[in-house]
């Protein structure tokens, strides 16, 4: 699955990561390098983001799913008991 940015996205990265060079590395970055760099990123690196993102979210949905049982879990043939119980209450 290809990682894409809209326009408004890929601009804001390009002009983020044009500063970061300027003010970090002491160099001048344009635009195109910039996007050229972006799209390497995008192709190189992000993929093994969006993958630890995904496993993060598998790992934490399968734990929402194992306590399900505890959080829906309704006693079974309960009628004879509530209604011994209301009838101990009354005497």
């Amino acid at each position: 699955m290809a990682i894409e940015l809209d326009r408004a996205q890929r601009d804001q990265a390009i002009q983020s990561l044009t500063r970061y060079v300027e003010q970090e590395l002491d160099q001048r970055l344009g635009n195109i390098a910039a996007g050229a760099l972006l799209g390497f990123f995008l192709e190189e690196i992000a993929p093994l983001v969006y993958n630890q993102a995904v496993a993060a979210v598998q790992d934490r949905l399968s734990q929402r799913v194992a306590e399900v049982d505890v959080e829906v879990h309704e006693d079974e043939f309960q009628y004879w008991r509530r209604r011994e119980a209301k009838a101990g209450g009354r005497r």
